[in-house]
């Protein structure tokens, strides 16, 4: 069945998502796309740091390919490095940034970490993000959570479901694991609630310009049947007139007697 095999397809495909996402660990990894070319599967891998992901004589690349190729069973695997345009606005490397830099410096400023993102992830053009963080040593020796939100972020409905971007990773410490939740709606998206009134000035703009052009038709209307009455000559033209006005009723005609 043609089915079970785009099914088994797209399942490898995220098996091959997962792998290489675990392979390259706090290495600015985002996401990955797989296409099929005449020389085999292309991967392009989305990331902020390629140097990490390349690493050293390109050694990374080496033994990610010859794992895939051996674990996966890929025909000639080929990857590429892919840029991110906006990083703030990627939810994985928003996410990725904040384990690193807690992995590294611990959670003791955790709540500057979190303004500082949320911050940064706004500035970038988002119109509504949301960062969880939460685990032991937040802030003390009991688990607890703490959020950080601004704008305007749907929780429910097919907004949330189609068009919130969202991360979920942790980060190790030594006192104990910390869980953070991204969630961000980027600039490009257009809320079914968001309505824009508009002002005077710019219906009074549209009506000008619609009675502009319903001027510019009368006047052309009127330019072609002076052109035709010239072609046709002037006893044609008093012709026609004449036809016309027998036509046209006539104002007593249409009152009863």
């Amino acid at each position: 069945m043609i089915e079970r095999k785009f099914i088994s397809q797209r399942l490898k495909e995220l098996e091959v998502q997962r792998f290489v996402s675990l392979f390259l660990k706090r290495a600015g990894y985002s996401r990955i796309d797989i296409k099929r070319t005449p020389l085999g599967d292309k991967i392009i891998i989305y990331n902020v740091r390629p140097g990490l992901i390349v690493g050293k004589k390109g050694e990374n690349i080496k033994a990610l390919t010859s794992i895939l190729k051996t674990k996966f069973n890929l025909d000639n695997p080929q990857i590429e490095m892919g840029d991110i345009e906006n990083p703030m606005l990627d939810p994985n490397a928003v996410a990725d940034k904040i384990v690193y830099s807690l992995e590294k410096f611990g959670s003791d400023k955790f709540k500057f970490l979190g303004y500082n993102t949320l911050k940064e992830i706004m500035n970038a053009g988002a119109i509504g993000a949301e960062i969880v963080i939460g685990g032991v040593g937040v802030p003390g020796a009991r688990a607890k959570s703490w959020r950080f939100s601004a704008g305007h972020l749907k929780k429910s409905g097919d907004v949330s479901a189609s068009y919130v971007l969202r991360s979920n990773t942790v980060a190790n410490l030594k006192r104990g694991t910390i869980g953070i939740k991204i969630s961000i709606i980027p600039p490009d998206v257009i809320l079914p609630d968001n309505i824009k009134v508009k002002e005077k000035t710019e219906i009074q703009e549209k009506t000008a310009e619609k009675v502009h052009e319903k001027k510019k038709t009368e006047n052309k209307r009127e330019n072609k049947t002076a052109s035709e009455e010239k072609k046709e000559g002037p006893e044609d033209g008093a012709e026609k007139k004449a036809e016309r006005n027998k036509k046209e009723p006539k104002d007593g005609d249409n009152k009863k007697e």
